[in-house]
């Protein structure tokens, strides 16, 4: 038995220290620093006893180099395969987290049941007979899906090696515990180890793992920020519980785009794939209401069009209300001042509310024109007609700036069934006919006159 070390390490980073500490100077954090008991044993191979024998890596010509683009693996989930970048790339590391209840377990359950590969869904949480329970709602047969309850990583490359499996699910890592690290479960070196373990068997076998993670209070993956950098792909699973739709975001991705977005709705049998998020995002109100209007935004590379609700009222309490959902409450004083300022509407006295529908947060700045169209809507109580969307900047000047890929927002207001979309006068446009009517505005005061007259 090699002898024992003990290590301190930082909770909420990671950060290794030699003795203990009242403050983690990596993160600033206080009381953060717990002592570890470390083992130090010579590491085997993940698949034998003995360790293994590999030939080194030898140094080659960037010329050299293959090139060829690697297949990837079909997971039977566009919105998941849309987020990944087209499927999951053999040998891949991919770390999912999200709040506790969100859905993450039964996501990565259902696309193990629909894989067409054999896959070997690790469980630590949960026994076989809850497993089975959910799996029943989900996909009551499914030959190619292998469950297993263990939490030791030298118990599951022993199974592992029995049943040969194509993908990998562990549930989830912060339960996996090595004989290398005499930690308990969760701990930052547990959960390193663990994962470095995992890493190698999926280089060396061209195994894809995917990982769940727990989060903490703050939101981000719970465990050393390393673990981020390890793996090759970290999602997002966001949404809340008390509503139905489930938002899966990218947040790094060394095999595609962090831009795309994938939107699922919760359902007693699983998680339904959303194809056309523009259906849950804008209400189907049959009454004309003032203070709503359509905006044409991007998600990535996905085109949406979402509702922005706005209120505006006299203030009650003196001081005027700023408030936001879903849109940065600094955008919306820059905006209200340009109103205030470049086309005289007396809103200082005013409270003004704002909400993005669907429960998504927006950072595009094209959807400055329909937020400035739903207050102005709201405060001459005037509705705005329902076919009529809007996708431009505000400046500060007043002027309305042009957007990107404007091609593709008219595009999908055409396929929705829109009669018309503002945009900016300076917007330049591909040779190419339209069926919706483009009305094209250089000023804040030319979209006042045009929707009030």
């Amino acid at each position: 038995m090699a002898k024992t070390k003990t290590t301190f390490f930082c909770q909420n980073c990671g950060s290794q220290y030699a003795k203990w500490q009242g403050k983690c100077t990596s993160c600033g954090e206080w009381n953060t620093i717990v002592e570890e008991v470390v083992q130090k044993a010579d590491k085997k191979d993940w698949k034998s006893p003995s360790a293994s024998k590999k030939r080194a890596a030898k140094p080659q010509k960037v010329s050299d180099i293959s090139t060829s683009p690697q297949a990837r693996m079909d997971t039977k989930n566009n919105e998941l395969n849309r987020v990944l970048g087209g499927g999951l790339v053999p040998g891949s590391l991919t770390l999912l987290g999200g709040e506790p209840g969100i859905g993450k377990s039964t996501l990565m359950l259902q696309v193990a049941l629909q894989l067409p590969y054999k896959t070997l869904y690790v469980s630590g949480e949960e026994s076989a007979q809850q497993i089975k329970m959910r799996a029943e709602r989900i996909q009551p047969v499914s030959e190619n899906c292998f469950i297993l309850t263990e939490t030791k990583t030298q118990n599951i490359f022993r199974n592992i090696e029995e049943i040969e499996p194509d993908i990998v699910v562990i549930d989830s890592i912060q339960t996996l515990h090595t004989d290398y690290v005499e930690s308990s479960p969760g701990s930052i070196s547990q959960i390193r180890e663990s994962t470095s373990e995992l890493i190698k068997f999926a280089k060396e076998t061209d195994t894809p793992v995917i990982l769940i993670g727990h989060i903490t209070k703050e939101g981000s993956i719970a465990g050393p920020k390393i673990l981020e950098h390890m793996v090759d792909t970290v999602l997002q699973f966001e949404g809340d519980r008390n509503h139905i739709y489930r938002i899966l975001r990218s947040h790094k991705n060394r095999f595609g785009s962090t831009n795309e977005l994938g939107i699922y709705e919760m359902q007693g049998s699983g998680l339904r794939e959303v194809a056309n998020p523009s259906e849950i995002l804008i209400s189907k109100n049959e009454e004309d209401l003032s203070g709503t209007a359509i905006s044409a935004t991007l998600e990535g590379m996905r085109p949406l069009m979402i509702e922005i609700q706005a209120l505006v009222s006299t203030a009650v309490y003196g001081t005027p209300q700023r408030s936001a959902t879903g849109y940065n409450v600094k955008r919306l004083n820059m905006l209200l001042a340009v109103l205030e300022k470049r086309a005289g509407f007396k809103l200082g006295a005013k409270d003004v509310f704002l909400n993005v529908t669907g429960g998504i947060t927006v950072d595009d700045p094209a959807i400055d024109l329909a937020v400035v169209a739903a207050v102005l809507s709201s405060n001459v109580d005037i509705a705005i007609d329902k076919r009529l969307c809007f996708a431009a900047e505000i400046g500060l000047a007043g002027e309305v700036r042009p957007v990107t890929r404007v091609d593709q927002r008219i595009l999908e207001a055409e396929k929705l069934g829109f009669g018309s979309i503002v945009i900016s006068k300076y917007c330049k446009l591909p040779k190419q006919e339209y069926t919706i009517n483009i009305i094209r505005v250089a000023k804040v005061h030319d979209v006042v006159q045009h929707l009030f007259g």
